[in-house]
């Protein structure tokens, strides 16, 4: 079995032992090259040359961001056939960034050490005979998301995080609760921009700002889960979450019933649905957009659809 291992050397939690470590674990098991990304969209490179030299498994070692350029190097720009999964290198995740959503939502252990544990259990599972499993994606029409998207509030507080990693300062659960806090503020009362289209509904206009995911939890803070849509998963179509008010009670009760362990997420002024196969989401004016933790920019028209069984992964089922 051939292996690539992509490490994102200036991810929040990657270090140069860790790295090391699970080198070292993997390469006993399979035929592993190591390559290290040094700027934004190197892992898309990476990945596309990999699917063309034919590996087996591409393993991740970093965040988010550097997932979802892995993913949309082996898909390609969305838009054309979908690739068949089985002609493509599977996707392993060993957690090096600061939230790790895709990986705790596949069920990977945040632990560096204990997901490489994990990692080697399931490609021996593999090598007995047990498939990949294979999960969902959302086609956000420019580029691939893997759990998440949003446009409004959402994406202003991915933009000013995004600030604060280029001031070289680090970003924690913390910080990121103060900017979400701010933004939700400073957004307080703004005119809604946003009109959700949905299918076989009439539009919903008036929204503040939507998350559309393609996974749940929707985020973490810390080890606590952020629920939007529960029963979202990577087996089932997109969750909608979206709000028509900026009252700030509400929406810190909205928060409170979020990060309960209950996860009962409802709310008078709250638009949820699960299990859709396509959003669309329009602006009276350009609002900001992310996708996977990552500012996309402004954006006046975005349209979100689930693409089933799209990619193969190496994660418990």
């Amino acid at each position: 079995m051939r292996a690539v291992l992509i490490v994102n050397p200036n991810a929040t939690s990657t270090t140069p032992a860790g790295r090391d470590l699970l080198a070292h674990a993997l390469e006993s098991r399979v035929r592993l090259t190591v390559a290290h990304t040094d700027h934004r969209g190197h892992a898309i490179e990476i990945a596309e040359q990999a699917n063309a030299d034919g590996v087996d498994v591409i393993i991740v070692h970093g965040g988010d961001g550097t997932v979802n350029e892995v993913v949309n190097g082996l898909l390609g720009k969305p838009g054309g056939a979908l690739p068949d999964p089985a002609v493509l290198p599977a996707v392993a995740v060993v957690p090096g960034g600061s939230a790790n959503v895709f990986a705790r939502a596949l069920g990977i252990s945040s632990d560096p050490t204990e997901a490489t544990n994990q990692l080697i259990d399931l490609l021996g599972a593999h090598r007995a005979g047990d498939p990949w499993r294979r999960i969902g994606l959302m086609d956000c029409g420019e580029r691939w998301a893997v759990f998440t998207a949003g446009m409004g509030v959402d994406g202003d507080v991915v933009a000013a995080v995004e600030a604060q990693r280029a001031k070289g300062r680090k970003v924690t659960a913390g910080r990121y609760i103060r900017i979400a806090l701010r933004e939700m503020l400073s957004n307080a009362r703004s005119e809604p921009a946003l009109t959700v289209h949905l299918p076989d509904r009439e539009p919903v206009a008036g929204v503040h700002f939507a998350f559309v995911s393609n996974a749940s939890p929707w985020t973490y803070a810390n080890a606590r889960p952020v629920w939007t849509n529960p029963d979202t998963t990577f087996e089932t179509g997109l969750g909608l979450f979206a709000v028509n008010s900026m009252n700030v009670v509400a929406n810190l009760l909205l928060v409170r019933r979020m990060l309960s362990k209950k996860a009962v997420i409802t709310a008078r002024h709250l638009l949820r649905e699960d299990d859709l196969t396509w959003v669309r989401i329009t602006a009276a004016r350009p609002v900001s957009c992310q996708v996977d933790g990552d500012f996309l920019g402004l954006r006046e028209e975005m349209t979100f659809t689930s693409a089933p069984h799209a990619l193969a992964v190496v994660a418990p089922d």
